[in-house]
C-alpha cells in the first residue's frame, strides 16, 4: 500500500499582518501486504546435514518470518494472519511433505515448524512440486515460495524445470541458502529464484544468521510502506519559521528561516503507522491578501512512493500603509573592470538629509473610508533641563482609503533631518562629540478633512 495519506494543515485561516500560525505536516503508511493478500509457502530443508544447531536456527528464523507476516497483514499479533493472506509449510529430505495447507493460524504453523526433524538426502524437485500443489490456481492472491536449503540436490530429478514452470505461472520464488556440510551451488539458487538475484537470493555460511535472513525476507515480501523518507519544506518568503517541535517519528533539521528537512527512517514497515510534524510560522511582510503558506514541498523515499501534500492558504489582513515621502532617486555610476579611478559629476543635490535622520511611523486609528486626513508632526529636541527646542514640523494630507470599513492607516517613513550643529547636548559638553545621545518629543495633530456636515444657511 505504501503511503496511505499525506496532509498539510494550518491552525488559522486568517491572521494579522504580523500574526503567527501553526503548520502541521502528517502522513501515514502501511505494508503493501495489508491491502494486497499474499499466499506464501515456506519450503524448508530437513535433510541430514541440517542436524543440530542448523535446524534449531532454521526453526527460529521460520517462526520469526511467520510473526512478521502476521503483524504486517493487520497490524496486530493476535495469532491469525489477516487481510486474506495465508502461509503453508512444505518440508523435504529424500521426499517432500505438506506439513500444512495454506492457513492463517500462527500456532498451527509454528507447531508444524517445531515438529521438523533432520535426516535423509535432498530432493528439491519434490519440494517444489509439493509447494506448487498448495496454491489455488483460481485465487487472485499473489503467490510466493520461499525455498530454504543447505546443500545440493542428492535425490530426485533436476528441479530447475519445475522452478521455471512455477515462475512462468506467476509464482515469485525466493531462495535462502546455508552453506552446510554438503556444500551449496549459489548459481543454482540464482537459477531457481525470480530475478533479480540480489533481491531474491540470500546465502550465509553461518546458521546463526538464519533468523536475520528470514526476518529481512519477511519484510521484503510484506513490502514496507516507506523507508528512507526525506521531506523538504520551503515556506513562502512572506513568512519565517519561528520554531519547530520534535516530530513523533524521525528527526527534523531547520536549514534556514524558510526551509526545513524532515527525515524518517521507516514508516509502516510492520503495521499502519502515522507521523506528524508541527512548526510555527510568522508573517513578516506588510502586504495583505490570501497567501499560500508554502513555496514548495518535495517528498522522496526508497520505495519511490509518489506523495502530494495540499497547499493551504491564509488570509492576511494588514492596516492601510501610506508613504508620504519618496526615497531619493539613485544616480547610477559604473567603473570599468581595469579602471583604477573615476571622477564623476553626480549633479545637483538638494540638502535634505544632512546630519542624523529621524524616521517616524505613525498609526492612525479607526480612519473611516473616503476621509482624507490632515496631519501635522511636530518635533522638538529636549535638553538635560527639560527645555524644548524646535526641530521641525511636517504638515501633510493623508489620502482617503476605500476599504469597506474603518481601518487603521499606517503612515510610514516621515523623515526629519537633524544636523549635528543643532545638538543641544554637544554645546553643553566638555568634550563635544558627534555621537551624543539626543532626546526628542514628537507631537501629532490629525483630523479628518472631509465631512458631510453643513452649518445652517451655509453652502459648501
Amino acid at each position: 500500500m505504501g503511503i496511505n495519506n499525506a496532509n498539510k494543515t494550518i491552525s488559522l485561516d486568517q491572521i494579522d499582518c504580523d500574526g503567527t500560525l501553526k503548520v502541521t505536516l502528517a502522513l501515514s503508511a502501511s505494508p503493501d501486504i495489508s491491502s494486497n493478500p499474499t499466499d506464501i509457502v515456506l519450503i524448508l530443508d530437513r535433510s541430514g546435514s541440517m542436524s543440530g544447531t542448523p535446524l534449531t536456527n532454521l526453526k527460529t528464523g521460520a517462526k520469526k518470518f511467520v510473526d512478521i507476516i502476521e503483524e504486517a497483514t493487520d497490524g496486530v499479533l493476535d495469532g491469525e494472519i489477516g487481510s486474506g493472506s495465508k502461509i503453508g509449510i512444505v518440508s523435504f529430505a529424500e521426499t517432500a511433505t505438506k506439513n500444512t495447507q495454506l492457513i492463517t493460524s500462527v500456532s498451527d504453523l509454528k507447531t508444524a515448524i517445531d515438529s521438523l526433524s533432520a535426516g535423509g538426502s535432498t530432493n528439491h524437485a519434490d519440494a517444489f512440486t509439493k509447494a506448487i500443489e498448495l496454491f489455488d490456481p483460481t485465487s487472485t492472491n499473489q503467490k510466493v515460495m520461499v525455498m530454504f536449503t543447505d546443500g545440493k540436490t542428492t535425490a530426485g530429478p533436476p528441479p530447475a524445470s519445475i522452478a521455471a514452470a512455477a515462475r512462468a505461472s506467476g509464482i515469485i520464488i525466493y531462495c535462502i541458502g546455508l552453506i552446510g556440510t554438503d556444500g551449496i551451488d549459489v548459481s543454482v539458487l540464482n537459477d531457481w529464484a525470480t530475478d533479480p538475484d540480489d533481491s531474491h537470493v540470500a546465502v550465509t555460511p553461518k546458521d546463526d544468521e538464519l533468523e536475520d535472513l528470514f526476518e529481512n525476507l519477511a519484510n521484503n515480501i510484506s513490502k514496507a510502506g516507506a523507508t528512507d523518507i526525506v521531506i523538504d519544506e520551503i515556506i513562502h518568503s512572506d513568512f519565517i519559521i519561528l520554531n519547530v517541535q520534535n516530530p513523533n517519528k524521525g528527526a527534523v533539521n531547520m536549514i534556514n528561516a524558510t526551509t526545513l528537512q524532515w527525515k524518517i527512517e521507516k514508516l509502516g514497515v510492520t503495521a499502519n503507522e502515522g507521523a506528524s510534524l508541527e512548526f510555527t510560522i510568522k508573517h513578516v511582510k506588510t502586504s495583505p491578501g490570501v497567501k499560500e503558506v508554502n513555496k514548495s514541498i518535495h517528498y522522496k523515499d526508497k520505495e519511490g512512493n509518489v506523495v502530494t501534500f495540499p497547499s493551504p492558504k491564509v488570509n492576511v489582513t494588514c492596516g492601510i500603509v501610506t508613504y508620504p515621502e519618496e526615497c531619493p532617486t539613485p544616480v547610477k555610476v559604473s567603473i570599468e573592470g581595469c579602471q583604477d579611478s573615476l571622477i564623476y559629476d553626480v549633479g545637483d543635490v538638494y540638502l535634505e538629509s544632512l546630519g542624523r535622520i529621524l524616521q517616524l511611523n505613525i498609526n492612525l486609528k479607526n480612519i473611516c473610508p473616503g476621509k482624507r486626513i490632515a496631519m501635522a508632526v511636530i518635533l522638538n529636541e529636549v535638553d538635560k533641563h527639560g527645555i524644548e527646542c524646535q526641530r521641525g514640523i511636517k504638515i501633510m494630507t493623508i489620502p482617503a482609503h476605500n476599504a469597506p470599513t474603518c481601518r487603521d492607516v499606517l503612515v510610514k517613513c516621515i523623515k526629519f533631518v537633524l544636523p549635528e550643529d543643532l545638538d543641544i547636548g554637544c554645546s553643553c559638553s566638555s568634550s563635544p562629540s558627534l555621537c551624543n545621545k539626543r532626546n526628542f518629543k514628537v507631537r501629532v495633530i490629525a483630523h479628518p478633512i472631509d465631512s458631510d456636515f453643513q452649518c445652517c444657511n451655509i453652502v459648501v
